[in-house]
């Protein structure tokens, strides 16, 4: 497929997997970001030994996950030819249903996530019901608007909302306490 064929801003995300090796020289994030589509990886700075030294490496958070903005006409043919690359399939639905996340909710999501330095990344089974504080909304800062619940984790200071892609993913990020409202 060609990189002028390919739309962008399409009506849908589509969540992937993304089988090939971690040291693989052209994960599917970057072929796919290569051949136009729009991608997003949720990533992280790890610190990694080359060559004696240490040194900071951004990789993805979690090794197989990304979300691809497309259309399944243009995306189809490019998941049959590289057979690494999968859609993810919703547990529980019909046979097929792949997962997709509305565009709205996936912009604001890469927006929360693009407002800090080091967002913290949980998976759907790592959040705790022990974790989720009081449901709250930012009125101010560059997250105004956003709602979501308070990070409960004890000795942490820092005031972070979680901002969740239900079973997907989620993010907790650094909100200054000033900007934050309870809601009931």
């Amino acid at each position: 497929m060609r990189p002028e064929a390919i739309r962008t801003d399409c009506c849908h995300w589509f969540v992937m997997r993304d089988l090939k090796r971690s040291n693989a020289k052209l994960p599917a994030y970057k072929m796919l970001r290569d051949m136009g589509y729009k991608v997003f990886t949720p990533m992280r700075w790890r610190l990694s030994k080359r060559g004696g030294r240490n040194e900071k490496v951004l990789e993805p958070v979690i090794r197989d996950l990304l979300f691809v903005n497309s259309s399944r006409e243009e995306l189809d043919p490019v998941v049959e030819e590289v057979r690494t690359l999968q859609y993810r399939f919703q547990k529980g639905a019909p046979r097929g249903s792949v997962m997709e996340v509305p565009v709205l909710e996936m912009e604001r999501f890469m927006a929360a996530v693009g407002s800090i330095e080091e967002p913290v990344y949980y998976g759907p089974e790592e959040i705790q019901p022990s974790m989720i504080g009081k449901k709250v909304e930012v009125v101010g800062g560059a997250l105004h608007g956003y709602v979501g619940h308070l990070l409960a984790v004890k000795g942490v200071r820092k005031k972070r909302i979680i901002l969740q892609l239900p079973g997907i993913i989620s993010v907790a990020v650094e909100v200054n306490p000033e900007y934050i409202k309870i809601v009931k």
